[in-house]
C-alpha cells in the first residue's frame, strides 16, 4: 500500500523481541519502584505535596538499604527515564550491524540529546 511506513530492517525479529521485552520490563519495574516508594510515602506519613530531597545518586544505595521512601521515588524515575534511553540504545545496535547508517546517525543524535540535557541538568543543578 502506498504511504504505509515501513520498520527499518534492523528492528526486525530478534532485536524487535528484545526491545518490546526491554520496554516491558522497564515499564513493570517502574511501576513497581515507585508503587513502592508511594506506598512508603503514604505508611510514613508523608504528603505528597511536601518538599522531596534531591536526587544524589551517591546515597541512592543508603537510601533503598534503609526502605527510605525517596529512595524508591527517585529510582523509579530513573527506571523511567532509562527505559526509553535503552530503546535507543538497542536500536542504534541493530542500526550498526544492519549498516543503515542514517538511522545511526538519527539514534546517535537522540542519546547524544539526552546525554546533554542530563548533563546540564547536573551542572545548572548547583
Amino acid at each position: 500500500m502506498v504511504g504505509q511506513p515501513h520498520p527499518p530492517r534492523a528492528l526486525e525479529g530478534p532485536l524487535e523481541d528484545t526491545i518490546a521485552r526491554l520496554l516491558s520490563i522497564g515499564t513493570y519495574v517502574s511501576v513497581a519502584l515507585l508503587a513502592v516508594g508511594f506506598a512508603g510515602m503514604l505508611l510514613g506519613g508523608i504528603s505528597p505535596f511536601a518538599p522531596s530531597p534531591a536526587l544524589d545518586p551517591g546515597t541512592l544505595v543508603s537510601e533503598l538499604l534503609a526502605g527510605r521512601a525517596a529512595g524508591f521515588l527517585w529510582l523509579g524515575l530513573l527506571a523511567v527515564i532509562a527505559t526509553p534511553m535503552g530503546r535507543v540504545l538497542l536500536a542504534l545496535v541493530g542500526f550498526v550491524r544492519a549498516r543503515e547508517w542514517e538511522m545511526v546517525a538519527v539514534s546517535a543524535g537522540i542519546l547524544g540529546v539526552i546525554t546533554l540535557s542530563v548533563v546540564l541538568a547536573r551542572l545548572t543543578e548547583a
